[in-house]
């Protein structure tokens, strides 16, 4: 993730997503183009939202999502992988989509990993984002309830690929990162991400 990338607050309008990121990916890996996938989506409400508005935007935001990872193996992955396997892809696309979420997931929870501290509470996400108002011009511009909202994103992003229990948990859990994943990160070069996954081993494999 290049650290001249903005911090964006889309993640208040699209979350974790993971029924309509694997929805998406299923009709691209059909043999759909983009545009015939959003009008798919639109035309047969396959989110089940309740207006055809919504449906468009989120439909495209999934397809950005799934393309920021700029792999097509990963993608059939998120469409035909257990949903444990394909949720972990999915924190992986929302990751290099998210400079947001890619540095909190390398320095809170990898380095949470690398200390061997389990311990997690509200006060680690109220202090990265007091670090990163402090740090960027952007950030600082948000909201309270925008920053609010974030947190409660990522919060539940933690909670749906089982690093925490729920919302309340005081503890990560130690998460196994799968050969698929770890392989398309290896082979990515993004390295660096691989604490966020619990995974220290540097060698190839």
């Amino acid at each position: 993730m290049n650290s001249t990338y903005p911090y964006i607050a889309s993640l208040t309008g699209e979350p974790f997503l993971f029924y309509e990121m694997r929805t998406t990916a299923k009709l691209l890996t059909s043999g759909l183009d983009e545009e015939e996938a959003v009008a798919q989506i639109t035309a047969d409400n396959l989110f089940q939202y309740p207006t055809e508005k919504s449906l468009t935007r989120m439909a495209k935001a999934c397809i950005k999502r799934l393309h920021a990872m700029e792999d097509v193996d990963l993608i059939n992955a998120i469409a035909t992988q257990p949903t444990e396997i394909a949720k972990q892809i999915c924190l992986y696309a929302m990751m290099k989509q998210s400079r947001l979420v890619w540095e909190f997931m390398l320095t809170v929870i990898g380095e949470k990993y690398r200390l061997k501290d389990s311990s997690f509470g509200r006060i680690d996400l109220n202090i990265y984002f007091m670090r990163l108002q402090e740090q960027d011009d952007t950030v600082a511009s948000w909201s309270e309830g925008t920053i609010t909202k974030l947190k409660q994103v990522i919060a539940r992003v933690l909670v749906e690929t089982e690093y925490l229990d729920d919302i309340h948990a005081e503890h990560l859990n130690p998460v196994y990162l799968y050969p698929v994943l770890e392989n398309a990160i290896r082979s990515h070069g993004d390295l660096a991400i691989l604490p966020a996954f619990n995974c220290f081993c540097k060698e190839v494999q």
